[in-house]
């Protein structure tokens, strides 16, 4: 049987203190090939989600509040790009009802353990879909305008699959969308406290591609082009060369990551290395544990190693 895919109409949320319009292109929402397509739930009973990586999860939760449970596959602190999935991981999609994935290739492991889940019930919101993106680089999340529209496809996920609670959904949806706004002007402040010529950075993989375009800092090299690929010396060799044409003050890394390549770069272009800053993943702390959290955390690194 042919899978079956429904199609919403974007949903427009005008930001708090902005005429910018959130929304979108239109969600898809898929199922399995032999799902059944009784649309609607058993209203006493909460949407069982399943998120790829924990990033994801801040916007299930909050537009889905008491009416869903959210669980993610790849643990806090570990990479959605080169991660591999267990037998819990199948049992687990093979009891949701919604998975909630970035797309745009970051999941590379996705589709086989989907597929041995075997799960005819469950729906797959792909969040990345329709959107633009750049090089195939999947962190669109990392833009909190783009994070926005993620937002508005997981309220009309729920929608579709929950009618009843429509206006909750939607509601929260544009509650946190509203907070998403707040913390882009946020941040934008925060950046505009550093002189021009010191925003670039170099990053251990390109996690920050969105970020920087939005907020205006120029990302003048990667360090793993390719997840899981070492650079080879003369790579190395010329991040330090453009390290030291650009001014760059800092190599940036996330913890999940071994520090020993930004190091050696950092040594030899006599620069510091940054290696807390989060993006794949929430950490387990306080400080950095949901998507606003972490941006607002990752704000306050980039800044205070650039200024």
């Amino acid at each position: 049987m042919k899978s079956v895919v429904f199609v919403f109409i974007a949903l427009g949320l005008v930001s708090c203190g902005s005429s910018t319009r959130l929304g979108g292109p239109s969600t898809s929402l898929r199922m399995t090939p032999g799902a059944h397509h009784d649309n609607a739930l058993h209203h006493d009973t909460r949407i069982s989600v399943v998120t790829t990586f924990s990033t994801l999860n801040s916007f299930v939760e909050a537009v889905g509040g008491s009416y869903v449970t959210v669980h993610n596959l790849v643990p806090i602190g570990a990479s959605p790009e080169t991660y591999q999935p267990t037998p819990q991981d199948i049992a687990t999609l093979a009891d949701a009802q919604l998975l909630v994935e970035n797309g745009t290739g970051i999941e590379v492991w996705l589709q086989h353990t989907i597929a041995t889940a075997s799960n005819p019930n469950l729906r797959i919101l792909i969040l990345s879909d329709g959107l633009k993106h750049i090089d195939h680089n999947p962190h669109l999340w990392m833009d909190p305008f783009l994070a926005s529209l993620y937002v508005g496809k997981v309220a009309r996920a729920l929608s579709l699959m929950d009618p009843p609670h429509t206006s909750v959904y939607q509601r929260n949806a544009a509650a946190y969308q509203q907070k998403l706004a707040a913390l882009q002007d946020e941040i934008a402040k925060a950046i505009a406290t550093i002189p021009p010529q010191r925003r670039t950075m170099i990053v251990f993989h390109n996690a920050w591609q969105y970020y920087n375009d939005r907020f205006g800092i120029r990302t003048v090299g990667v360090i793993e082009v390719s997840p899981g690929q070492e650079p080879n010396p003369s790579y190395i060799a010329s991040l330090v060369d453009l390290a030291r044409k650009y001014n760059v003050r800092a190599v940036f890394s996330e913890p999940e990551y071994s520090p020993k390549i930004a190091q050696a770069l950092a040594k030899s272009a006599g620069i510091r290395t940054v290696s807390d800053l989060y993006d794949d993943s929430i950490a387990n702390n306080a400080r950095v544990h949901d998507y606003i959290s972490m941006l607002r955390y990752d704000t306050g690194v980039i800044v205070k190693a650039l200024k």
